[in-house]
């Protein structure tokens, strides 16, 4: 009988133990503190996607990021933790390159009055920290405007008569970068 009570009373503390740990690991400990996000370019909302960004999207309460939280001149991941993918389900004219359908990623390097593009092939990568300039795909020079500061760095689409804008925005900083598929293209025709 006394064995009995010994092996319940492990049993308890083992099972105690068990459950302590259970609700300990479901409580997502380490889990990012800065969100991700996915955007996507659509011709209109029956059609199928053309492009696919997925971004991390860091916060400040600061409206000058740029040139103080990312300086200037250096290459920047374009968001938070793994570097900014982007998805063209077609071939595009990403600013004045032809770029082929595919998966790339997209760096910046951050300037007062215009910013440098980069796709690149390299991808599934962290940060900046693996950036390899032979794996450059397009490059660009784009201007950066001011806009009405936004805290969370975001990524969106405007669609013009003459084509696509890939619309960066954090701070007051709006960097627009054009894009043109085919289709964008015949249906403005």
């Amino acid at each position: 009988m006394k064995k009995i009570k010994i092996f319940a009373i492990i049993l308890w503390t083992s099972m105690l133990f068990l459950t302590i740990e259970l609700a300990n690991a479901q409580s997502f400990s380490g889990l990012d503190k800065e969100s991700h996000d996915i955007t996507y370019f659509k011709v209109d909302n029956d059609s199928k996607p053309q492009i696919k960004v997925i971004y991390g999207r860091p916060t400040t309460d600061n409206d000058s990021v740029f040139g103080t939280e990312i300086p200037y001149g250096k290459i920047w991941k374009t968001g938070t933790n793994e570097a900014t993918e982007i998805k063209f389900y077609q071939d595009v004219m990403f600013g004045n390159k032809y770029v082929k359908a595919g998966t790339y990623v997209m760096y910046t390097i951050p300037n007062k009055d215009y910013w440098t593009i980069i796709l690149n092939s390299n991808t599934d990568t962290y940060g900046a920290y693996f950036y390899n300039p032979e794996k450059d795909i397009a490059k660009i020079k784009v201007p950066a405007t001011d806009g009405k500061p936004i805290d969370i760095f975001s990524i969106g689409f405007n669609s013009k008569n003459y084509g696509t804008q890939m619309v960066l925005a954090w701070g007051k900083t709006r960097v627009k970068i054009p894009l043109y598929t085919e289709e964008n293209l015949l249906t403005k025709l």
